[in-house]
């Protein structure tokens, strides 16, 4: 997945507003404790955050 299309999925599930905090704030636990944008960073695949993200906010699997 692109980032450019990690970012869409982001700002259509969440909104720009909280999509962008989560990102920088929320720590996930399937990530390691790590933040999305600190994921992302070190080199996880934006599809792997995106997922994660998903099921900690219990997004529909078919939104995933």
């Amino acid at each position: 997945m692109r980032l450019t299309e990690f970012t869409e999925f982001m700002y259509t599930e969440f909104g720009r507003r909280a999509a962008d905090a989560m990102l920088v704030d929320y720590a996930i636990l399937e990530l390691g404790g790590r933040t999305g944008a600190a994921a992302i960073d070190e080199g996880v695949d934006p599809r792997i955050v995106w997922r994660a993200l998903c099921r900690e906010f219990d997004v529909p699997p078919e939104r995933w």
